[in-house]
């Protein structure tokens, strides 16, 4: 066993018992993959339509944060953030979208 999936069995029953689901390395991946889903829902129980509407929220503040970057001085403090800040938002948003891309495609199958 892996050791980060060893650690995370120590902690979650359920992960010791999908970690111990085979021997070879496929087996290994499919019980990575599963864990990675049930851990992910249970520490956010969010419905689609709740992440629909956080990709919602987080794309309608582009414009608002490209405007004030363009008002920034070059080389501010400020500017520094708001490149950041709108860096990780759009990041934020591309998880999302593959987020639901994945479920779709796992509807799908």
């Amino acid at each position: 066993m892996a050791p980060r999936v060893a650690r995370l069995a120590t902690r979650n029953p359920l992960v010791a018992r999908l970690s111990k689901s085979g021997n070879g390395y496929a087996h290994y991946e499919k019980a990575v993959e599963k864990v990675k889903i049930v851990l992910f829902q249970q520490l956010h129980p969010y419905t689609e339509a709740d992440v629909a509407e956080a990709r919602k929220v987080l794309t309608g503040l582009f414009p608002s944060i490209e405007n004030n970057y363009a008002k920034s001085r070059v080389g501010s403090p400020q500017r520094t953030l708001l490149a950041r800040r709108l860096k990780a938002m759009k990041v934020a948003v591309q998880a999302i979208d593959d987020e639901l891309s994945n479920k779709e495609l796992k509807d799908n199958l």
